[in-house]
């Protein structure tokens, strides 16, 4: 696994555990993420200006991932609203290195080492103990809970096929327009939609309190993206699609630091697992 890949996709994960944070704080979930899909658009087009378009035979791609990302920005409001940051998140990008190994291996026909297997199954197996501390910690609410877990396993199927998605597009052109096109579109699908269910006016009240949170996250949707897809270009999908779910551990981190969610000895054991299989890949990927 390159070293630079690596890189590019442990600050990816920062970016987006944060990312995450921001919405899970903010009021009105479903209109902060709107917003910042928006201005992630809004970024990306002023970016695109001087960048260009990707060639056309990347466009078709383009619209699918926005269309399947579209999808998991509705579910992971739903699955927020439902649960625990600290539970749907580990979850949701859990579930989805193990999905992404059958995609990689079937359509990009990618071989890997039998390290590269068992780095992906601790990464895998550790952002589900964190994940799990969750239901454990709360066994008298099991309803809410198991509602969350289903949506936060769709969660993770979109994000695999997304995933793979990008990774097919970026190895066969350039990831900069690609990912720029890609995020200039997404408000076109998911605004109408929140304007419908919540109104127009819950984008003024949202905008309001949380303007300076909302600019932040936008940006740091779209540089936490773009920095994936630069590694996907160069690196095995397989493995890179696994190392940014470290952001499960960072954002269970910063759910306990920041949002008084528990960590427990549980979950610190699950990080280190996924610390180590990120060594593991690193090493023998």
């Amino acid at each position: 696994m390159p070293p630079l890949a690596i890189f590019l996709l442990f600050l990816s994960a920062s970016m987006h555990a944060l990312w995450n944070l921001l919405l899970k704080s903010a009021d009105e979930k479903y209109i902060a993420m709107g917003w910042q899909v928006i201005l992630s658009g809004l970024f990306a087009f002023g970016f695109i200006l001087a960048a260009g378009l990707p060639p056309r035979s990347m466009w078709g791609w383009a619209v699918l991932s926005m269309a399947l990302e579209t999808v998991y920005f509705i579910l992971l409001c739903i699955a927020y609203n439902d649960g625990d940051f600290s539970l749907v998140y580990p979850i949701a990008r859990g579930g989805a290195p193990a999905l992404l190994v059958l995609w990689s291996a079937l359509f990009l026909h990618e071989k890997l080492t039998a390290g590269g297997y068992l780095g992906l199954a601790m990464i895998t197996g550790g952002m589900m103990v964190i994940g799990a501390t969750t239901l454990i910690q709360n066994r008298g609410a099991a309803k809410p809970h198991l509602r969350s877990i289903l949506t936060a396993l769709a969660v993770a199927f979109i994000i695999s096929v997304y995933t793979f998605v990008d990774g097919r597009a970026v190895k066969n052109g350039p990831a900069l327009q690609y990912g720029l096109l890609m995020f200039t579109m997404m408000p076109f699908a998911t605004t109408p939609f929140l304007a419908y269910r919540h109104g127009w006016g819950a984008f003024g009240r949202v905008w309001k309190n949380n303007s300076k949170y909302l600019l932040f996250g936008g940006a740091l949707g779209l540089a936490a993206y773009m920095l994936a897809l630069f590694a996907y270009a160069f690196a095995p999908l397989s493995y890179s699609g696994a190392i940014r779910e470290v952001s499960a551990v960072i954002g269970a981190f910063l759910g306990w630091k920041f949002l008084q969610e528990e960590m427990g000895g549980v979950r610190v054991a699950g990080s280190a697992i996924v610390f180590a299989g990120v060594m593991v890949i690193a090493v023998f990927g």
